[in-house]
Formats: C-alpha cells, structure tokens, sequence
C-alpha cells in the first residue's frame, strides 16, 4: 500500500489543506486521533462553525485532563483560556497550548 492509501498520511494532507469537512472525513478514518493531532483539528475548525468548534475544544480539553501528566487545575484554566482565544488569536493560543502540552508531556 502507498502512502496515497494510509488513512493518515491522508489525514496529514487534508490538515495542510485547511478544508474542515476534509478534516473531519479524513479524522473519522483513523483509528485514534492523537491529543496534537486534535489541536489541530481544533485549529482547523476555529473559522467555521462556531458550536463545531466549542465542541471539539470542550473534547480536547478533557482529553488534555485525562493524558496529560500531573495536569494542575491551572493548567486547565490556561488550556481553556487558550482554546476560547484560539479563534481570534491563533498564533499566540496554539503556542501557549504547545508549551502546555510539552510541560506536561503530552503529544
């Protein structure tokens, strides 16, 4: 099988597109999405529809509670400050959430 036929190395491409219901289909595909691969789903989503959104941060966040080691409940507080300024302010949430992730070695 070719990368072509690998459902994520499909995934991949979709994300590079930015597409969101190329996203999605390409997510549903696999077997387990990892927690950074998640981010960037959310990333994908913020312009679209705003309730698409909320949900799929509202999921990361649990996800990021139940993965992440020795997750604080300041952490979480900051994840979801970064996730709610995510749609306005991209750069800076997506780094902020990264450096959470990397502290708490989740990926």
């Amino acid at each position: 099988m070719t990368s072509d036929g690998n459902p994520y190395a499909r995934f991949r491409r979709a994300l590079e597109t930015g597409n969101e219901t190329l996203v999605v289909a390409a997510a549903r595909e696999l077997p387990q999405v990892a927690l950074d691969d998640a981010l960037r789903i959310c990333l994908v989503l913020r312009g679209g529809d705003p309730d698409r959104y909320e949900r799929a941060a509202v999921r990361w966040l649990g996800r990021f509670a139940l993965e992440a080691r020795e997750v604080t409940i300041n952490d979480l507080r900051v994840a979801a400050g970064a996730l709610d300024a995510l749609p306005e302010h991209p750069a800076e949430a997506m780094e902020l959430l990264q450096r959470l992730c990397v502290a708490r070695s989740v990926g």
